[in-house]
């Protein structure tokens, strides 16, 4: 904290409290009220209101920077203020930086401040022409469950996925423990490949599916996909949520033929969600299906558990 004056930071303690003692309104309210000055992380004036609590002082006595407490109270500062800094570090590599005695205290500190590591999520790529699209369908699914109640309910999202053989192997997240090393491998290349594409659907709490679609999959097949073996994979769903449904698809060749959107217009007379359909679906958009989010990956996972 020395590089800021007593009476910076008094200013930064005087906005932690008109914010009702939270860190990150405090950061803003300083941030506008000292546009010039140096804005440090919104965990700092937590730190800060905590070290005059507890210290009656907002600066290091250097006097008793020797004692066990003190050093304890500077290292959580300076750790809290390098992960606000640097919050893509390790614990190790703050350890070295900071001349921490060894990452588990670092880790401590960071799980004392409910600091918790939160791995990357892989997402589609998007243009800038896509956001509009999909805030409109945000805004149009949101109003229907508004005004019907339970209109999410009555939509059967689907998706296709292939499966190949080689599947995910997670290198980092999986061991064989042994006093010595077995030098253990997993077969990640085959001459002899093959993939299956795999649809599925859901609505309300039903899972419709998984079906074995040809591939590749063209929109004669897609039809004769709606019109033959639909109707039996959706017998088990009640008749009262049938009679309503609404039928979403991505904007896929198949899903975009002409005989596929004359059929979705007889099947489901505007109700349905596609490309060029009565509800557009926006481009690029798997992340808003329950499918992508959630069902492909828990299928995958049980499906390469198992090397073929």
């Amino acid at each position: 904290m020395e590089r800021f004056t007593n009476a910076e930071l008094a200013d930064m303690h005087l906005m932690y409290g008109a914010a009702g003692g939270n860190g990150l309104r405090a950061a803003r309210l300083y941030r506008e009220r000292f546009p010039a000055r140096e804005v440090p992380g919104h965990r700092f004036f937590i730190s800060l209101h905590r070290r005059l609590r507890d210290t009656g002082s907002f600066q290091v006595n250097r006097m008793h920077l020797g004692r066990p407490g003190q050093r304890a109270v500077e290292n959580e500062e300076r750790v809290i203020e390098h992960f606000e800094n640097h919050p893509r570090t390790s614990t190790r590599a703050a350890a070295q930086h900071l001349g921490v005695a060894h990452h588990a205290n670092v880790w401590r500190i960071l799980h004392n401040h409910r600091l918790h590591p939160f791995h990357f999520q892989r997402v589609q790529g998007l243009l800038p022409r896509d956001f509009g699209p999909r805030v409109q369908f945000s805004e149009w699914f949101l109003q229907k469950q508004a005004v019907e109640g339970n209109f999410s309910e009555r939509v059967l999202f689907t998706d296709e996925a292939h499966f190949t053989r080689d599947g995910v192997f997670n290198t980092h997240n999986s061991h064989n423990w042994a006093a010595n090393n077995p030098h253990v491998t997993h077969r990640h290349s085959h001459q002899y490949r093959f993939s299956v594409n795999v649809w599925a659907g859901i609505v309300s709490n039903n899972l419709i599916g998984p079906y074995l679609m040809p591939s590749p999959l063209t929109g004669p097949v897609y039809r004769t996909f709606l019109e033959d073996v639909l109707p039996g994979l959706l017998e088990d769903v009640p008749l009262d949520i049938r009679r309503i449904m609404w039928y979403q698809h991505d904007g896929a060749p198949a899903h975009f033929h002409a005989n596929t959107r004359l059929l979705l217009d007889e099947v489901f007379p505007n109700r349905w969600i596609g490309r060029n359909g009565p509800v557009a679906w926006p481009a690029r958009s798997p992340d808003m299906t329950p499918l992508d989010f959630f069902l492909w990956g828990a299928m995958k996972a049980l499906v390469y558990e198992t090397p073929v």
